[in-house]
């Protein structure tokens, strides 16, 4: 009887954590719809805390997570996230979907493949 007790809670804490996970994914999802951004990091953040041990979910988070950065017109931040979604998952459906992002950023003149980023510092103003 004791067996089966474990057997449920740790189920239970298992089916908790991935409810939990789907949720703050859901909630990401949501808050891009709506454009609203930082929210999207913040769920996205809550995500990777509770995936640790769910890598299946760490593509599709780098992709959303790109997106949003694009959003934000932060182009090399995103095409660097969409970079690295492409080296470590390479056969990923969000790879390809990557992929055509980084296309998509080159046609618009938002990133150029191949050549590095370039600081361009702000000026400074005197304080008075």
């Amino acid at each position: 009887m004791r067996a089966l007790i474990v057997l449920a809670v740790a189920a239970s804490v298992v089916g908790c954590t991935r409810w939990s996970m789907d949720h703050h994914l859901n909630n990401a999802y949501r808050a891009y719809d709506r454009g609203d951004c930082q929210r999207v990091m913040l769920e996205l953040s809550q995500v990777d805390r509770t995936s640790r041990a769910r890598p299946f979910i760490h593509p599709e988070v780098a992709l959303l997570r790109g997106q949003c950065l694009e959003r934000q017109n932060l182009f090399v931040d995103a095409a660097q996230t969409y970079q690295y979604l492409i080296q470590r998952y390479p056969q990923n459906e969000y790879a390809y979907r990557a992929r055509a992002r980084l296309q998509t950023l080159e046609k618009l003149g938002h990133y150029r493949s191949g050549e590095p980023a370039v600081a361009s510092p702000a000026k400074a103003t005197p304080w008075r």
